[in-house]
């Protein structure tokens, strides 16, 4: 099974096929309401402004598995993203990234793009030194470490790139923008 064979859920029950994004290129990420990396939510906000036209998709899928940063109901979610931080791009039904009730479409994404590492700097060493006290063996799987972390995949349909959320916002839109 591949990308397009995926599928989420919209807040509204609506499940999306990820085959409806062929020829595109798709930015799928876990998100959180409060959460250090939440202002990140105006960065992919202004991406999908800037390449929506020229291919982009964006799937924002909040979880709460990272320190309960998510709480709320999906319509509580979608009512700060929108009113705080304009988003325009779908989110969908908050779900599990990792474990037993983890999405397909994210056990799919960490098949293609294992953890790599968070990176140089003072955010990546706290990342570290938090994730080691939680799992001393989280450098060896790939699961999501935590909110923000991003994965792009183009327009063929190839898992290409994950970006913890440690990565600068301008690198991740200089990747995308590449791809258009």
């Amino acid at each position: 099974m591949g990308f397009y064979d995926q599928s989420v859920t919209t807040v509204k029950g609506e499940e999306v096929s990820m085959s409806s994004f062929k020829g595109k290129v798709v930015l799928i990420v876990n998100t959180a309401t409060g959460c250090g990396f939440t202002p990140h939510y105006k960065d992919i906000e202004a991406m999908y402004e800037k390449y929506h036209e020229k291919g982009l998709e964006v799937i924002d899928v909040p979880c709460n598995q990272f320190a309960g940063q998510t709480p709320g109901t999906d319509d509580e979610i979608h009512d700060f993203c929108t009113l705080k931080y304009k988003t325009q791009f779908p989110q969908m039904k908050k779900s599990d990234v990792n474990g037993d009730n983890a999405l397909p479409l994210f056990e799919y994404l960490k098949s293609q793009k294992g953890f790599e590492g968070f990176g140089k700097g003072a955010k990546a060493i706290a990342m570290g030194v938090m994730l080691s006290k939680i799992d001393k063996d989280y450098k060896n799987n790939p699961d999501i470490k935590w909110n923000f972390t991003k994965f792009v995949v183009d327009r063929q349909g190839n898992v290409v790139a994950r970006f913890e959320p440690t990565v600068k916002m301008e690198i991740i839109d200089e990747f995308i923008a590449g791809l258009l």
